[in-house]
């Protein structure tokens, strides 16, 4: 009873009047909201976070989509816009991993589908094509990025999670990369939000369900996208006290539906049954057969892959494993693990790493807030020297290759070139092709299918044509074999191949810049020849 009337004083405060009633103060804690105060005290929220830090991210990530104008690797069109091309106009290139079934269509029906709606709209322009899947891929690497910012809130404390979100925000990869309609881009973005449901010491929102599909969506779409998860997984299979009703009623379930997803939409699209995931683990991991594409020494991943995508963030992360508290040991063993396991096969790119990337900007974050003195100018140095690298990789370096389509599009729709046709004589793959031109103008490239009938002495058409480009091309064009009204060559083969280029009437009309750091094969330059009639020629 002394508890009771003890709890009643603390909870009635008030004032007796003269007819004897108690007037009670109202009480400000949350716990005491109503449903309606709650919801209407989130209406400045969007996506759990503040609606004007929503609106900065996507607003930075749209600019930053329209910052990048320069190409990186082929499988940026090659394995996504050129398929989702095909998909919906019925014309197009499918490159060999198609016909051999190593890819899956889950990843390219995201863009067909942009692509279905602007077609039924009459709005399928050109660049219409090649901008609204990117800006698609900027909102959703945005999504992912607010998502980081909830966790580490939820994690650490509020300055954690601004200086972890202004690495990541900053990072010349990420800002390089994740606009790009690349199935690595998706896995980070995939990787990032499913991190959040994942059941870290100290999260709040912990959803085994969500984070194990999310994981397995970044599966399907590619099949390396669980090397990072396999050291996550078997740590919440450890720390699990039901371990069987998280396999039975939450992995299991979720495997199975995601998977049936995936043969369901390969069933549709490849006219059978078929198992991407597993070709496509066969020939990359088991076979090894992308060292065709290139290989590099074991350590290629610490000694260079890992610093050049860290870039200047590098001594923030070391300096970062040493503060950051013990729970994000295993995000630290995460990446060390996809180092060491991408180490052990030949074939090596930045890009395969991209995805644990924003595992180290939580250590870089760490750093920076317990910086004290070198604060400012370690921000300074962060942002500026980010800056630069993401300016100069998105608007200068490697961009020929993509301002040259601009011309080819013109190309396609002069009615006075109706008979026109183009042939690229470049490394196999150096430009995008008919999602940059959106016409079935003929065109043509060097090929470059890798050899799956274990010949030891295989060339494809692209080694051959560059052990003797000029002998190359007076076997293929020769006697009545017509001739392209228009080439795209690289600078460094232009004086290798001029008796070709004088003999046939050919004259260069356009030039673009590609790059400041050329090699082998690669030119500074893209040239345009176009072949002119006799009698008819405008020699500048």
């Amino acid at each position: 009873m002394e508890r009771e009337g003890s709890d009643g004083r603390l909870g009635l405060r008030g004032l007796q009047n003269r007819s004897g009633e108690i007037k009670l103060r109202k009480r400000k804690s949350t716990l005491y909201l109503s449903t309606q105060e709650k919801s209407a005290g989130r209406r400045g929220d969007l996506l759990g976070e503040n609606i004007y830090l929503v609106l900065f991210t996507v607003a930075l990530r749209i600019f930053n989509c329209f910052l990048v104008q320069t190409s990186f690797v082929p499988d940026e069109y090659w394995q996504s816009l050129e398929v989702a091309h095909h998909m919906v106009f019925n014309y197009g290139y499918l490159t060999w991993e198609w016909t051999e079934r190593l890819r899956g269509y889950t990843y390219p029906l995201i863009f067909a589908s942009i692509y279905k709606i602007l077609h039924l709209l009459g709005k399928d322009s050109v660049q219409l094509l090649i901008w609204i899947p990117r800006l698609a891929q900027a909102l959703l690497s945005a999504a992912a990025d607010i998502r980081l910012y909830s966790l580490m809130k939820q994690l650490g404390n509020q300055e954690v999670a601004r200086w972890v979100f202004f690495c990541q925000l900053c990072s010349w990869f990420t800002w390089y990369c994740c606009t790009r309609t690349l199935t690595n881009t998706m896995e980070a973005v995939l990787t990032m939000i499913a991190l959040l449901y994942y059941p870290l010491e100290g999260s709040k929102s912990m959803n085994s369900v969500r984070y194990s599909s999310l994981v397995a969506l970044a599966f399907i779409i590619r099949p390396t996208a669980v090397i990072p998860w396999i050291p996550l997984l078997f740590r919440h299979f450890w720390q699990e006290q039901r371990k069987l009703d998280l396999i039975l009623h939450h992995f299991l379930p979720v495997g199975f539906v995601t998977l049936s997803l995936s043969l369901i939409i390969d069933r549709i699209f490849f006219g059978q049954w078929t198992l991407v995931q597993f070709n496509f683990l066969k020939f990359n991991v088991l076979q090894n057969l992308g060292t065709f594409y290139g290989s590099h020494p074991w350590h290629w991943y610490f000694s260079q892959g890992f610093p050049v995508v860290l870039g200047t963030h590098l001594p923030f992360f070391i300096h970062g494993c040493f503060l950051a508290p013990k729970r994000y040991r295993i995000l630290l063993v995460t990446v060390l693990w996809t180092l060491l396991v991408y180490s052990t096969l030949s074939h090596k790119e930045f890009r395969f790493i991209y995805p644990v990337l924003p595992f180290c900007m939580v250590f870089c974050g760490y750093s920076l807030t317990h910086l004290k003195t070198w604060k400012k100018p370690a921000l300074s140095f962060l942002f500026l020297s980010n800056m630069l690298l993401a300016l100069y990789t998105g608007l200068v370096h490697q961009r020929g290759t993509l301002d040259v389509m601009s011309h080819i599009q013109n190309i396609c729709y002069n009615p006075n070139k109706s008979s026109a046709s183009v042939f690229v004589m470049m490394p196999c793959h150096s430009t995008p092709y008919y999602s940059h031109v959106h016409c079935p103008l003929p065109m043509r490239f060097l090929q470059c299918p890798p050899d799956l009938a274990g010949n030891s002495y295989y060339l494809d058409e692209a080694d051959i044509f560059y052990q003797n480009p000029l002998n190359w091309l007076h076997r293929e064009f020769h006697d009545d074999v017509p001739l392209p009204t228009h080439l795209i060559i690289f600078s460094v083969l232009e004086e290798e191949i001029s008796a070709f280029l004088i003999s046939n009437n050919y004259e260069r009309t356009a030039v673009f810049f590609h790059t400041h750091l050329p090699a082998g094969r690669i030119g500074s330059h893209v040239y345009i020849y176009e072949r002119k009639l006799k009698g008819k020629l405008n020699r500048r």
